[in-house]
């Protein structure tokens, strides 16, 4: 029976496909886009595509050898399998019409099948490309947390865990945060492009997922990187797909998307080279690793911010974010905690230091619809940033438990000790590096 599962979810989407065309609603004549806007986050999206498999190689480069493709494909799988859920209903929880005027989830119906999303503008970009856009973001997520459970867990236990993580935690965080009728988007919280839906959600899930699936087997045994090379190709493709990321998120070719990759370059170089300075007076020797490492966490950091904040304040951004996140990789070394790539110190700390300081830097004179920070004498947005925080640190954290306890009962998350031993590139996909 499980053999036909698979197939029969196939069969499902093409009947689906065929029954809802999705044709559209609304002459091309009527629509007020903005052909520089369009170009521009045509070019973002595809920017942001490219971050998953940069990601792929920035984990897979972490692991050993016997688990690369492995933790590479748990990366590139989220392009196919959240793509079909994001078109089936993910983009209506997300960004359909409110539900219940609570703020929390969108009506699944509202683009049910992408239907509604022809021939409709969404500000000066058609819905179907901010869609597009929105569906990037929703792909990387899930693929961040793979690194936490890296070397121990079956791929079809995962599949099912990530499809139950869009649905019910990432769809809600997205509507909350970024729907103009979202809970927190009317509480005035601040998140240019996927702080706290993004990172912080990855990095509780990570965290939650650690401790569910307990220490390696071979934890002990000394975990020397496969390839260091693939993890600074994936540093430096998540970083060009970052200027999609958070440049995008202007949704406009203006001059709010050039701050935004302005503070995301500044950022990101300020945390990679506060990582190895940190690392050097620690009295530890500077490292390609340690480099890629800081490099990400700026970018982290900077996401919620990028379009709130001045050049000059994502210096700072990068540097507390690269010693926030060091700090808590050295504690997380002495605890019995294995997350097998520092998710959490690096994405989950990453995305809170963010968080809060962007309710510390944002200033109008950035982005009139954003609001002044703590540094210009308004605490309004910091208290809301950090009610926000405490709000999405205890859902993301205990709904991925109770997500990852119902896989456990679908499908066993865990390999058994022989697969791992085995490694997981033989024992789940019968491939070898």
């Amino acid at each position: 029976m499980k053999k036909f599962l698979p197939f029969s979810i196939l069969i499902i989407v093409i009947i689906l496909a065929l029954a809802f065309p999705g044709t559209k609603v609304a002459p091309a004549a009527a629509t007020p886009y903005d052909k520089a806007d369009v170009a521009w986050i045509l070019i973002s999206t595809a920017l942001v595509l490219l971050m998953t498999p940069g990601l792929a190689f920035f984990y897979g480069g972490m692991v050993r050898k016997k688990n690369v493709i492995s933790t590479m494909l748990q990366s590139f799988i989220c392009m196919g399998l959240i793509t079909i859920i994001w078109v089936i209903f993910g983009f209506s929880l997300a960004f359909g019409e409110d539900v219940g005027g609570a703020g929390i989830i969108g009506n699944p119906a509202s683009f049910f099948m992408m239907q509604n999303t022809l021939g409709v503008p969404w500000g000066t970009i058609p819905v179907i490309l901010f869609a597009m856009f929105q569906l990037k973001f929703a792909v990387i997520t899930p693929a961040l947390i793979t690194g936490a459970f890296a070397e121990r867990i079956r791929f079809n236990s995962y599949l099912i865990f990530i499809t139950l993580f869009i649905v019910i935690i990432y769809a809600p965080l997205a509507h909350a945060t970024w729907h103009p009728s979202g809970y927190f988007f009317k509480l005035g919280v601040l998140d240019f492009a996927g702080g706290t839906v993004v990172h912080m959600s990855a990095g509780w899930a990570a965290l939650a997922s650690a401790l569910y699936l307990k220490k390696r087997n071979e934890v002990a045994e000394a975990h020397t990187p496969a390839r260091i090379s693939y993890i600074i190709l994936g540093t430096g493709l998540l970083w060009f797909g970052w200027f999609g990321f958070n440049a995008g998120s202007a949704l406009g070719a203006n001059e709010l998307a050039a701050t935004a990759l302005a503070t995301t370059t500044t950022a990101s170089a300020a945390a990679a080279i506060s990582w190895i300075f940190f690392d050097i007076i620690r009295g530890k020797k500077p490292s390609a690793v340690g480099a890629c490492i800081g490099a990400v966490v700026g970018l982290v950091a900077v996401t919620p911010a990028a379009g709130f904040i001045t050049v000059s304040s994502s210096l700072i951004v990068g540097i507390v974010a690269a010693v926030a996140s060091n700090l808590m990789v050295i504690w997380r070394s002495k605890t019995s905690i294995d997350d097998t790539l520092d998710v959490f110190p690096c994405h989950g700390v990453g995305g809170m230091v963010g968080m809060l300081l962007t309710g510390v830097f944002a200033t109008k004179s950035v982005n009139s619809a954003g609001a002044e920070g703590l540094i210009y004498g308004e605490s309004s947005l910091f208290v809301k940033h950090l009610i926000a925080l405490v709000i999405v640190s205890v859902f993301a954290f205990f709904g991925s438990l109770l997500l990852l306890k119902i896989t456990d009962l679908i499908s066993p998350l865990r390999v058994t000790a022989e697969e791992e031993v085995l490694g997981l590139d033989i024992s789940q996909h019968d491939e070898e590096l």
